[in-house]
């Protein structure tokens, strides 16, 4: 490094790591993907050393010299700028990691190798007892960490794990969102629930095989912009996506012979976050400038992409000859305010990645609840499946029938996310108000949506959001971009402009 610029330097150790991390994440979508059973126990053991080595990296002295040594040469930067930035996250991002020893990282990663194993064969089962007694494990190991990295005065260990996902969100800040969105959405159900008329399934219940959704799905997703060149589209139990750097970039999706919308609903959901994955920096690979903001951020690419997109009648116009052709007969006998109709059907259920957008963020504000209370100590987790139905059957009136239906339905614990679910409502709320900042930066957006023509909002996105890594806070961005602080009200509007007419409400 003697000649070394110490920006340059810093960022030499920041691509490292994230060598290591990506490793990490080919191996993890493997897993989900292609691994044989016998391969489980192993790769938890791979895992864990990758976790270490990228630890030592993040946490170590020699990150901490480089820090040093940079911020000494850093009194004239311009604080937006890409040096200043990459070293603000950097330094942000290793003072918090040196704070976990490297036997809890170790732990870790081997319990979410091991965790997501027994998750998937206690939901094929339907059995919460064969996942509890790792859950439980799961939860004491999070409550540890949220220790090591400090719970704020007056706050709990949720806010502590959810730095991770949603930097500076705290439980009391996210209960202060979502109580009066709850009374609001339970209202909109209520009223649309209580409709003489509605919008017909019909087309969610024709049965299409494998291939032909397969086929459909992935026009789709080319459709709207997803780049097959430097991504690709497999099934796993529960859709995600991942992938190594700009130019790899791997979505799952999932098939039922009779829920064709649930195909397309998850695909174009992951195809949200590749297209944000796919317009980070290629420039900036590793660095925090070449990164994405948060999970907020990042859940708001993937739900505009799969509800201000993919349930708009302009959507279902420029999709509908697609479904004639693609998935045949079947198909043919809807036109496209029928198939628009479809995807818009409100309907309590149990599912939350099945579920209409009115209800979705109740199925979140469930899982927060619940979460906090185990990390609390204030709900054990043998208990876990008897509050939940509780719960499902306050906030959604639904009785669930099974465990399959209900705990074990999301991946998310077996991984020790806890802290992460909230980031798909304030996703929500990011994807409409920017969404609506689009629109009035392109007044016929919506309308060339009929005619395939999504370029215009991917490059807005890829220009506006994605091209900034992690140069500005997610509330900040999105106050930035919208002339307004985050709000409910645009959501709200999305909501109600849509699903009223289609109730004849309005």
């Amino acid at each position: 490094m003697t000649n070394m610029n110490p920006h340059e330097h810093l960022a030499t150790l920041s691509r490292e790591a994230s060598l290591i991390g990506s490793s990490a994440a080919l191996l993890g979508w493997d897993q989900e993907v292609l691994l044989p059973e016998g391969g489980r126990a192993y790769r938890g053991e791979q895992l864990a050393l990758l976790a270490r080595l990228a630890h030592e990296r993040v946490a170590g002295s020699a990150m901490s010299d480089a820090i040093a040594t940079a911020e000494a040469a850093s009194s004239d930067l311009d604080p937006l700028g890409d040096d200043a930035v990459n070293l603000r996250e950097l330094r942000r991002t290793h003072e918090r990691k040196r704070l976990l020893p490297v036997e809890l990282v170790e732990e870790e990663a081997r319990l979410q190798s091991e965790g997501q194993a027994i998750w998937a064969k206690a939901r094929g089962a339907s059995d919460f007892g064969q996942f509890a007694p790792v859950l439980e494990r799961i939860v004491d190991l999070l409550r540890r960490k949220a220790e090591c990295y400090g719970i704020p005065n007056g706050g709990e260990p949720w806010d502590a794990l959810a730095e991770d996902y949603e930097p500076g969100c705290t439980a009391k800040e996210v209960d202060a969102v979502f109580e009066p969105l709850e009374i609001r959405l339970r209202e909109l159900v209520s009223n649309l629930s209580a409709a003489d008329q509605s919008p017909c399934d019909a087309f969610n219940r024709v049965v299409f095989d494998r291939s032909t959704q397969e086929a459909f799905v992935r026009r789709m997703a080319e459709g709207i912009g997803f780049d097959f060149n430097r991504g690709r589209l497999d099934t796993s139990t529960h859709p995600f996506c991942s992938g190594t750097h700009c130019g790899d970039v791997r979505l799952t999706t999932r098939f039922h012979d009779d829920n064709i919308l649930d195909a397309l609903g998850s695909t174009l959901h992951e195809c949200g976050h590749g297209i944000y994955e796919q317009g980070l920096r290629s420039d900036a690979i590793g660095l925090p400038v070449g990164d994405s903001i948060s999970l907020g951020i990042h859940e708001s690419q993937s739900r505009m992409w799969e509800n201000q997109v993919g349930r708009s009648a302009a959507f279902w116009e420029w999709a509908t000859p697609l479904a004639h052709d693609i998935l045949g007969e079947g198909a043919r006998t809807f036109d496209a305010k029928a198939l628009y109709g479809s995807a818009n059907v409100v309907a309590p259920g149990f599912i939350r990645v099945e579920a209409d957008e009115a209800t979705y963020n109740l199925h979140i504000i469930i899982r927060f609840g619940l979460e906090r209370q185990m990390l609390k100590g204030e709900l054990a987790v043998r208990d876990l499946p008897e509050a939940w139905n509780a719960r499902y059957r306050e906030l959604l009136g639904v009785e669930v029938t099974d465990d399959a239906h209900g705990c074990l339905q999301d991946i998310h614990w077996s991984m020790t996310a806890m802290g992460y679910f909230p980031t798909y409502t304030l996703g929500n709320l990011h994807a409409a108000q920017l969404f609506e900042a689009a629109c009035s930066d392109h007044p016929g957006l919506v309308d060339g949506f009929s005619r395939g023509e999504f370029n215009p909002l991917r490059e807005w996105l890829n220009t506006k959001v994605h091209a900034e890594g992690k140069r500005y806070g997610a509330l900040e961005l999105t106050e930035k971009l919208t002339g307004k602080p985050l709000s409910a009200e645009p959501l709200m509007r999305h909501l109600e402009s849509k699903l009223l007419p289609l109730y004849g409400l309005a």
